[in-house]
């Protein structure tokens, strides 16, 4: 059966209080809220790609999804639980860390001073690591309506197909990770998984194809990463100079101890 969707608001603890936008198309059910805290960094640990071990999932009847429902709100520890509606679809949360390594655009209200590329006022940027969103969605939402919605709201520009959303979860120390198709769904996952963080996480990232794909950017992000890289090429400069003046000064502090001339 065609699938049923509700819309999609937005709350973010960068604003004073709860405001909720409609999108145009009218069709999710989508509530985020934004945190740019840092929360202490463990110790990384080795991540692996389970991608090709993963088991067929189960395909759950309705009563054994009402049931995994009801178990799930049974061992949630905070609000974030789910809830079973009468047209047989469940709406919940899910938590999403923004693990992009490299800038992204928005398009940004003109200021004095900004810069309009192709008649369009465009910013690129880098997202405050550790960004988290928690994101209330159906059980009808996809992971392509999840990166989609998350772009969207961050009024990011770039292409969606930049991005992939992953799903990581621990077996001792080791991290194993997998990147999500299109089409799965993530409250599904999560149900399935429970509320535990460390038996399931997503992560949002860019999408390696193992080439960077330059045509794929625009034109605030290559001048971005040109700034960036001429920044990199002066602090290595820097670094470089400051180990030769140190290794120079002992060098002659040797040659004085001695009481030989320069």
């Amino acid at each position: 059966r065609e699938r049923e969707r509700g819309h999609m608001t937005w709350n973010s603890t960068m604003s004073s209080g709860y405001s909720s936008l409609e999108e145009d198309s009218g069709e999710f059910f989508f509530t985020a809220r934004t945190s740019f805290f840092k929360k202490p960094q463990a110790k990384a640990r080795p991540e692996r790609d389970v991608g090709k071990e993963r088991v067929p999932q189960k395909i759950l009847t309705q009563e054994e999804l009402r049931q995994k429902v009801e178990a799930y709100n049974s061992s949630v520890t905070n609000r974030l639980r789910m809830s079973w509606n009468t047209n047989e679809v469940y709406t919940g949360f899910i938590k999403v860390q923004m693990d992009l390594h490299r800038p992204i655009t928005i398009r940004a209200m003109s200021t004095p001073g900004s810069h309009v590329y192709n008649g369009v006022n465009e910013t690129a940027f880098y997202l405050p690591k550790d960004t988290v969103n928690t994101l209330h969605i159906s059980s009808c939402n996809t992971v392509k309506d999840v990166i989609q919605a998350l772009l969207k709201k961050f009024t990011v520009v770039d292409n969606p197909a930049k991005f992939a959303l992953f799903q990581q979860f621990y077996v001792g120390d080791q991290v194993h990770s997998h990147k999500l198709s299109d089409g799965e769904h993530p409250l599904y996952l999560r149900l399935l998984a429970g509320p535990g963080s460390d038996a399931l996480s997503f992560v949002l990232r860019e999408y390696e194809t193992g080439e960077v794909l330059w045509e794929a950017f625009s034109l605030p992000e290559l001048q971005n990463f040109l700034r960036m890289l001429s920044k990199e090429e002066e602090d290595q400069f820097k670094l470089l100079e400051k180990r030769y003046v140190t290794y120079r000064a002992k060098l002659e502090a040797a040659l004085r101890s001695t009481g030989k001339p320069d």
